[in-house]
């Protein structure tokens, strides 16, 4: 029997011909990252380990939930990784000023390339699959020992294909996409399976689409997602990165639990409701209830936080006003998306529609800071999970969504369609 791409890449990893789904194997890691949450906890696991990182351009530390630091707590869980990383002489460390969401930053700096195996202590580390590289969240222990070892045991995933066709609509973006497949297969229908993304829909979705689909795999319960690797993800590691990479193709008899097509045309703007994102509901489902009035919108985060998802945005924005009972945050995902922003005049048309535009950082996504809920506020956020309390008080409620719903509900006041935003 042959393997899929996640098989491939964990036998190249732990020098295996061949590897199958359930088994376990121990493999040689190419980036360990963790941020200010999760790092502070791993360092004193790793220090019982070993004295030094196995590799000091693999271990990567970003500060960005707290960051700028909130409080007292989180300046001190920023201090320890920031002393860690220069005691410890680590090429990849970025700083308040001149970081970036974790996981837009190391696509960006080209920390990450196809064919590589990555580990990251945070869920949405599976968003390097958008690059054909194996990527997944793991705990803080495990962190330590990759840190100290560069190495790590896996249980081999089973896989499921999904076959994406046809060409998305204007207003369909990979947000609409994700929210749609999680909406079909569940919260749990990939559990501790990896999301392989094949078809020739793909061509169709650009990397910014692409990265979003894969960050939110965990969302489906999968241990990573990951995309097969054609030229425009080619062009996009040529333009970021220096290093080598390799694509892996899945066999031709590969297993697969399950095969799920999906038209790319068919998919409408979705919306995820409280208090998962797999309660999936098409903006066509949406207008036939009643206006769901918010308080709040986000756009910003790891999932749609990038250059793409700030032209989106703007362009729904441009010429309109926020409406009047209604709190937006714009937050770039990086520096450079920062920077871009103002070169484009991007920022000009955010903040003459009445939105705040932050520096980089997680934010409130996992009610950190920048717009934490209070009880019984609504919140349309581009972010990636809806759980209860997720974003401040456990009585408020979060609708996923992607940057141009969000902006045009920004103007609406109420959950709205972006395709109708002109007309109000």
């Amino acid at each position: 029997m042959g393997m899929t791409m996640t098989q491939k890449i964990l036998a190249a990893h732990a020098g295996l011909d061949h590897v199958e789904a359930g088994q376990l194997i121990e493999a040689k890691l190419d980036v360990v990252m963790a941020n200010d949450i999760t790092g502070p906890m791993a360092v004193p696991v790793f220090n019982q380990m070993a004295d030094k990182v196995f590799d000091k351009e693999k271990v990567v530390l970003v500060p960005d939930h707290f960051t700028p630091n909130k409080d007292i707590k989180s300046a001190e869980n920023s201090k320890s990784i920031r002393e860690f990383a220069k005691n410890q002489g680590l090429t990849h460390y970025y700083e308040v000023g001149q970081m970036g969401i974790e996981h837009a930053i190391l696509p960006e700096k080209g920390i990450t390339v196809a064919g590589e195996c990555i580990i990251g202590a945070d869920s949405h580390t599976c968003t390097y699959g958008a690059l054909g590289a194996f990527s997944t969240g793991v705990g803080t222990t495990d962190i330590a020992t990759g840190m100290a070892t560069g190495e790590l045991w896996f249980k081999v995933p089973s896989a499921i294909k999904f076959v994406l066709t046809g060409t998305p609509s204007r207003y369909v973006s990979g947000k609409d996409i994700i929210i749609h497949i999680i909406g079909r297969i569940g919260v749990d229908g990939a559990l501790y399976k990896s999301m392989e993304f094949t078809g020739d829909g793909i061509q169709s979705l650009t990397m910014d689409d692409r990265f979003t689909m894969a960050n939110m795999a965990i969302e489906a319960g999968a241990k990573n997602g990951i995309f097969i690797v054609d030229e425009r993800a080619k062009a996009y590691m040529k333009e970021h990165s220096g290093k080598s990479y390799t694509i892996y193709e899945a066999d031709e008899d590969a297993a697969y639990d399950e095969v799920v097509e999906v038209d790319l045309a068919k998919v409408r703007p979705t919306v995820a409701f409280p208090h998962l994102p797999g309660n999936a509901k098409t903006i066509d489902e949406i207008e036939a209830m009643e206006p769901i009035r918010i308080d709040q919108v986000v756009i910003g985060s790891c999932t749609n936080g990038r250059m793409e998802d700030m032209r989106r945005a703007a362009a729904v924005l441009e010429g309109q006003k926020v409406h009047p009972d209604v709190r937006v945050m714009i937050i770039p995902a990086t520096q450079k998306i920062y920077k871009q922003c103002i070169r484009e005049g991007l920022v000009d048309i955010f903040i003459d529609a009445g939105c705040a535009f932050n520096t980089p950082s997680c934010g409130p996504c996992m009610g950190g800071h920048m717009g934490v809920l209070a009880a019984g506020e609504k919140c349309v956020s581009t972010t990636n999970r809806n759980f209860v309390g997720r974003m401040g008080h456990v009585d408020s409620l979060i609708y996923l969504a992607s940057p141009e719903v969000a902006a045009a509900s920004a103007i609406a006041g109420y959950i709205a369609n972006p395709e109708k935003a002109g007309d109000r």
